[in-house]
Order: C-alpha cells, then structure tokens, then sequence
C-alpha cells in the first residue's frame, strides 16, 4: 500500500479523531469543527460570509499529512467545495473554500441548518449560477481544542447564535 493511502486509515488519524476546534481566519471569520469519526464531521459557522449556518454529519476525506498535520476536505449540496489543514503543533489552519457564483450573490439563503433543507440546498445548486466560484484561500489560528471523543451527538447540536457569547472566546 502506498503511503497516501495509509494516511486514510482511520489508525493513522487518531491524534485528530474526537477533535473539536474553533478557529479564527486572518479576515475575522471564525469556524466551528468537529472530527466526529474518520468520514464524518459537523461544524458551525460563527462569523463571516456565511455566519449562523451549521452542518451535522458531513462526508468528509480525513487525511494526515503528517504527525500533527491534517487535511479535511468535503463537498457540499450546495455545490462549495472546502479544504481545511489543521497544523495541531503550531496551532495553525490553512482552508480554501469554492463558493459556488449563486452564494456569493445570495450568502443568505445558505445560513441555516443545512441537514434540514437539503433539497433546498441541491435546488439552489442546481439552479446556479454555480461559475465563477468565490475563491476564499486563508490562514486561521485554532482559538480553541478539545478531544471529546468520536460518535458524540451533542458537541455541534444547536445553531451558533444560541450558544453563549463566552463560548467562542475560548482561548485553550
């Protein structure tokens, strides 16, 4: 087996597994993650283009890169397209995001519980305009991190604008 496949298994992800990040862009936007398992994530948008929408059960391609580097990548059904990098020693993360024409035009209607309004989601996709995509290519420093195992249900459970406000200003 190559090397790049290796670095799929989910014993090779094990310092990421159960993970839970905050983390804050350059431009202000903040970000919520959490590792559910080696195919899964959820994750809430705290700030930013996009801010107050929140996703669970996300398919995702976990991979490390090496011993505290890993990337997350996943596409959604509203057709943006996103990579995130953890760098766990140094606290970084690198995440490009491909926003499809329509959401840059209308943000809005992509803010919500998106597991709730998937067919919405894929109409819009469908519908477009979907090119050219919004290219959003930054750095963040992760804000706050905790393990708190993998399979929870309760750790991205309510929108961003019902936690309370000493939630997000973590710095651990």
């Amino acid at each position: 087996m190559t090397e790049s496949f290796e670095s799929t298994r989910p014993e090779t992800l094990s310092r990421v597994l159960g993970k839970h990040f905050i983390y804050t862009y350059d431009t202000g936007w903040q970000y919520e993650m959490y590792i559910k398992d080696a195919h899964t994530i959820d994750y809430r948008i705290h700030s930013g283009m996009v801010g107050g929408r929140w996703v669970r059960d996300q398919d995702a391609h976990i991979v490390r890169l090496s011993d505290d580097v890993f990337k997350v990548s996943w596409d959604e059904p509203t057709g943006t397209s996103v990579s995130v990098s953890f760098n766990l020693t140094e606290r970084e993360v690198h995440g490009v995001i491909f926003f499809p024409q329509w959401i840059e035009q209308n943000p809005e209607l992509t803010v919500c519980y998106q597991n709730e309004h998937l067919d919405e989601m894929r109409q819009y996709r469908d519908e477009g305009p979907t090119y050219p995509k919004l290219v959003v290519d930054e750095f963040a420093e992760i804000t706050f991190i905790e393990d708190v195992g993998t399979e929870r249900e309760d750790i991205i459970d309510c929108a961003p604008a019902e936690l309370p406000d000493q939630y997000t200003d973590r710095r651990n």
